[in-house]
């Protein structure tokens, strides 16, 4: 049966994520780059003073909303899409584009986070712009919304709308239960199988407990819990990488040459045909470039839409610093450890080492840190990877919640936290192919929604371009729904 499903996931893969697919991800990112005016650069110091900056000068952005407020602050909407981000595409993702596309698939991985910095930016606009409230008085937003009143309200589209959005929450549901499930909890159970000794099954056991106490209680406590985990969990795994980096500080510089080289097959990478080897290292960079930071998936905007933000483009601006965190830092270090470590021929591209996935990154750790390097990388992946299924979880129970209404939701988590058991006892392979192809079907209801509301988003970042940074005295666009405007832009004010 096992083999039947890997037979049949492997034909969808190969189309789902074909050059066409390549071409519509970051394409869509570079129209949105283009028409935005390359904001993500002509306003860099911008949106750095109001995503990371905002947190130590602003309290209104890390203030925890009331008790009977069902929204929860950008703060926790910021870490727990970065805890959805952040997972084992930063460590085992990044070793896997190394082993199969080389030094230069990194160089194709800062590509996709560049342009994929405003796909995100615009669907949390979006989100933001067509959310709603549901009957528990809670934010509802993503790409259902987006697709069915956004692309629907267009002249002829209802029904291609209504259809998208369900397709899209279909596709989430799934991938629910396996980027943001299976793949990471197996991940986990291997790594501290392989460093501590604990056997999977334990392993499943105590991360589904774990698991059910946080996700029953619904998005304000995993919010709660995201927004300790994640700044501690990166911290945590920065430090431990900068100080193998300098350790290693003679082999940046030829790290970052064979990076560049393998993107253009200067030298051809794995020692292949210099055709094969730009095709392999384009490929393999942007599916795991695309499987870290998820920009065109629209996964996180339902997460993003949850917050107390008024303004789309706030929220918009913490979309680019999500992209930002997660590949071009966090990403790039693992990439650095790995590259300067030794474990990799720099002239042809070739790993020298039989370790695989997150191994790979542990035996690099190992040659500063020694036998607590592989302890110190099961740590890691055990922090990444469990704050990914908390976010997840709320992803797929939006979708859930979409398809089946918000009743319904308690269902789903429980089915969610079984799924952990499973997916500590899943062959490794078989969960990353399932991850990959579901990421590619979420993706093209989304993309098409983003493309065909492009316009929408230039307006809307005109209008607070305007407004907020030329001091224009213009009317705010603020929410499609009239009535939920009125309400937005009443005591409108810069911490908005």
């Amino acid at each position: 049966m096992i083999e039947v499903i890997t037979n049949i996931n492997g034909i969808i893969n190969n189309f789902v994520w074909g050059i066409p697919m390549l071409i519509l991800l970051v394409g869509t990112g570079i129209l949105m780059t283009v028409l935005t005016k390359v904001f993500q650069i002509s306003h860099f110091g911008y949106w750095m003073k109001h995503t990371l900056g905002s947190i130590f000068t602003d309290k209104h952005i890390t203030k925890h909303t009331d008790k009977d407020d069902k929204s929860i602050s950008q703060f926790q909407s910021l870490c727990t899409a970065l805890a959805a981000t952040i997972g084992t595409g930063n460590i085992v993702g990044v070793s896997s584009a190394l082993l199969f596309g080389g030094p230069g698939s990194i160089f194709w991985m800062w590509i996709v986070a560049f342009f994929g910095m405003m796909t995100n930016y615009s669907e949390n606009v979006l989100g933001i712009y067509y959310r709603k409230k549901n009957d528990k008085d809670e934010w509802s937003g993503g790409a259902m919304y987006y697709l069915r009143d956004g692309l629907g309200s267009k002249h002829g589209m209802k029904q291609a709308g209504a259809i998208l959005a369900v397709l899209f929450s279909v596709f989430c549901l799934f991938a629910s239960f396996g980027i943001g499930n299976m793949s990471q909890i197996n991940s986990i159970a291997g790594n501290m199988k392989a460093a501590f000794g604990i056997p999977n099954l334990v392993s499943g056991i105590l991360l589904m407990i774990l698991a059910g106490l946080v996700v029953l209680g619904g998005i304000k406590r995993i919010a709660s819990v995201t927004e300790k985990l994640v700044p501690f969990m990166a911290i945590f795994y920065i430090i431990g990488a900068v100080i193998l980096c300098a350790v290693n500080g003679d082999q940046i510089i030829p790290a970052l040459a064979s990076i560049f080289k393998g993107a253009f097959a200067m030298k051809a990478v794995g020692g292949g045909v210099v055709g094969s080897g730009v095709k392999m290292a384009l490929t393999w960079g942007m599916k795991r470039g695309v499987f870290s930071n998820e920009a065109g998936l629209g996964s996180s905007v339902m997460v993003h839409s949850s917050s107390n933000v008024r303004e789309p483009v706030r929220q918009g601006m913490w979309g680019i610093f999500e992209v930002f965190a997660d590949t071009i830092v966090v990403c790039s270090l693992t990439a650095l450890t790995v590259l300067t470590s030794g474990l990799v021929d720099l002239d042809t591209g070739v790993v020298i080492s039989d370790a695989e996935g997150s191994a790979l990154v542990g035996e690099a750790f190992a040659k500063v840190f020694g036998a607590a390097g592989p302890a110190f990388i099961a740590i890691a992946i055990l922090l990444f990877a469990f704050s990914t299924v908390l976010g997840w979880s709320h992803y797929g129970s939006k979708a859930f919640e979409y398809l089946f209404g918000s009743g319904a939701i308690i269902v789903y988590r429980i089915i969610f936290i079984v799924f952990i058991l499973g997916g500590a006892t899943m062959s490794l392979d078989l969960a990353w192919d399932l991850s990959d192809t579901f990421n590619g079907l979420m993706a093209i209801p989304n993309l098409i929604g983003v493309l065909a509301l492009s316009p929408v988003v230039c307006r809307i970042t005109k209008n607070y371009v305007d407004r907020r940074i030329r001091g224009l005295n213009v009317e705010p666009m603020l929410s499609a729904l009239p009535d939920i405007q009125k309400i937005q832009a009443t005591g409108l004010d810069d911490s908005d």
